[in-house]
């Protein structure tokens, strides 16, 4: 082969065969080889995201992604049902609606690279709903979708010193997430899945992150982009693509043109992998390591970095019973770097103030109970939440940068520990210390901690008994025989 030839002379690495490792892990996967602890945790984080898109069903965002999809539909009608409207549109559409909503809050997962559920979740359930396939099949779906994404996340994702300098752009990969449980559930064979992979590197977005210098809420429109192109390309492969197999592997590697390369034959092909891309995490422990257990689960409506502080806050006051109005000053030690915005003017995007300690603290102060109310355009103008957040201020430790606590969670060597102090009015101080948060791995909530925040999360859409069965349901989802057979449970 030439490229062989290429490869000897040059002293280039020899080609591999990570694309087609993926897929047919992918395809094999059955749901009576996955662990019972893995089965558990697909489960919830079905629960939850589907719990903080209900969450997510009356604001602006919501609103806004349903009325361009029923545009986009034509109107309504379909096979899948957006949850928290009982509406029918295609997958396509509704990929789009579900997508969105799942990330609105910003309540759903993070793994090491992103929010890999508000796709997974999404386009596993319109696909198994649209393919009339079992919840067996929809759990073994998501799992080979973590599985896959997080590897294919992991091997592309820019090294720290480009990070700094060009950004991180977390939906460029998001679109793995998207692709595999469809193509899973449109029981594709090895080579199908190996287009797909292809076609989604073809379609992903450059390794950009705009929104993190904007704040613009377009942010959780992506997510929406990803999970509808996921089924975009399913389909494109389903009815018949060729040449677009093994994009992940040298020497026309993905990995290279998304991190950099150091080598060309000078006909565009890819010869040299750049040190920028880590192609051994591509099949690492693959089928024995399963990265699903691995992800956060976000217990506040906020971004990871502000999780802690807002828990230690809540915990403070749940057990000295003060409130708002009670205090003084607020000390987050160690401040978060880019996290301690408090303008004195409120805000008027809502990933700015999930980016926010000192917002989302005032809000869960002045409204314990989590949820939209917290970013509606009112609350986050409100001169009472304002005046709070402004006396939440930084500790005296240098301010930590979130790329080092990423560093932390991927080496799994646990969290950036932070403590907080309240002072109150009548001169009273209390004071707590945490690492891992409720929801990170090493401090994973339980099934009925889960139950108890869907509860919250699903209120704005079901209450009383429609509630408890629509609980009851995915808590036992892998004995429903047709996930179609539930298109009213989420309306």
């Amino acid at each position: 082969m030439r490229y062989n030839r290429l490869y000897k002379e040059n002293n280039y690495l020899t080609p591999t065969t990570n694309t087609q490792t993926l897929s047919e892990y992918a395809v094999n996967l059955k749901y009576e080889d996955i662990p019972a602890e893995v089965v558990e945790r697909a489960k919830m984080i079905l629960l939850q995201t589907i719990g903080v898109s209900l969450a997510a069903r009356n604001t602006e965002t919501a609103e806004k992604v349903l009325k361009m999809s029923r545009e986009a539909n034509g109107g309504e009608g379909g096979a899948t049902t957006v949850w928290g409207t009982g509406k029918k549109m295609s997958a396509v559409n509704a990929a789009l609606a579900l997508g969105t909503m799942a990330d609105a809050l910003d309540w759903e997962d993070c793994s090491w690279t992103g929010h890999p559920a508000a796709g997974v979740i999404p386009c596993a359930w319109l696909a198994a709903e649209e393919r009339h396939k079992s919840g067996k099949d929809l759990i073994t779906a998501i799992v080979a979708g973590y599985e896959v994404y997080q590897r294919i996340a992991m091997a592309v994702q820019p090294s720290e010193e480009r990070r700094k300098n060009k950004g991180w752009g977390l939906t460029s990969w998001q679109i793995f997430g998207c692709i595999i449980p469809i193509a899973k559930l449109y029981d594709m064979d090895a080579r199908k899945v190996n287009q797909a992979i292809g076609v989604g590197c073809e379609c992903s977005t450059l390794p950009a992150c705009y929104h993190a210098t904007t704040m613009s809420d377009f942010y959780h429109y992506e997510h929406g982009y990803r999970a509808r192109d996921g089924f975009l390309i399913a389909k494109a492969v389903e009815k018949g693509i060729h040449n677009q197999r093994d994009a992940l592997d040298e020497p026309r590697c993905y990995t290279g043109v998304i991190c950099g390369n150091d080598g060309s034959n000078g006909s565009g092909e890819t010869l040299i992998r750049s040190a920028e891309a880590d192609l051994t995490w591509l099949t690492r422990d693959l089928g024995t390591r399963y990265l699903i257990v691995e992800t956060l689960l976000k217990h506040w409506p906020a971004n990871m970095w502000v999780q802690t502080s807002a828990e230690l806050v809540h915990q403070l006051s749940v057990k000295h019973g003060f409130g708002g109005d009670d205090v003084e000053e607020i000390l987050i030690d160690a401040p978060v770097l880019n996290r301690m915005w408090a303008p004195a003017e409120g805000f008027t995007s809502v990933t700015h103030a999930q980016f926010s300690i000192p917002f989302v603290v005032a809000a869960m102060l002045c409204n314990p109970t989590p949820g939209a109310d917290w970013f509606t355009a009112e609350n986050m103008k409100d001169p009472k939440v304002i005046a709070l957040m402004q006396r939440v201020k930084a500790g005296p430790s240098p301010e930590t940068s979130p790329s080092e606590g990423f560093k932390m969670f991927r080496e799994e060597t646990g969290y950036p520990m932070k403590t907080v102090t309240v002072k109150l009015k009548n001169g009273e101080t209390y004071q707590g210390s945490m690492d891992c948060h409720p929801g990170h791995p090493r401090n994973m909530m339980t099934r009925e901690e889960f139950v108890d925040r869907f509860r919250i999360q699903a209120s704005p859409v079901l209450q009383g008994e429609r509630l408890e069965k629509a609980i009851e349901t995915l808590c036992s989802i892998e004995t429903v025989d047709d996930i179609a057979s539930l298109a009213d449970l989420l309306s």
